[in-house]
């Protein structure tokens, strides 16, 4: 593909939807578009075997926005064991 500009504007697209909808979902994507990006331009090994194929391409992005959710899961993510209880609802005054 080569276009690894594409790549990092996408992924800033995914982290700008993060903030806006704060789900924890995008920030994976953004992180693993970004880290795609990447890969193609600084032509790390993954990098030859991605040449000229979406699919290639779609696949590195997908194992890599699946090891960033999960590192993000890990880091940020509750407790084991734990369950978070609401003690307020919003609309309380």
């Amino acid at each position: 593909m080569g276009a690894w500009w594409m790549w990092m504007v996408g992924g800033l697209v995914l982290a700008i939807l993060e903030v806006v909808a704060p789900v924890f979902v995008f920030l994976g994507f953004a992180i693993g578009a970004v880290l795609t990006g990447a890969v193609i331009w600084l032509g790390v090994p993954p990098a030859a075997w991605m040449a000229g194929s979406l699919a290639a391409n779609l696949l590195v992005f997908a194992v890599l926005s699946l090891l960033a959710w999960l590192v993000l899961r890990a880091i940020f993510g509750l407790p084991k064991g734990r369950v978070k209880i609401w003690t307020s609802d919003i609309n309380d005054n």
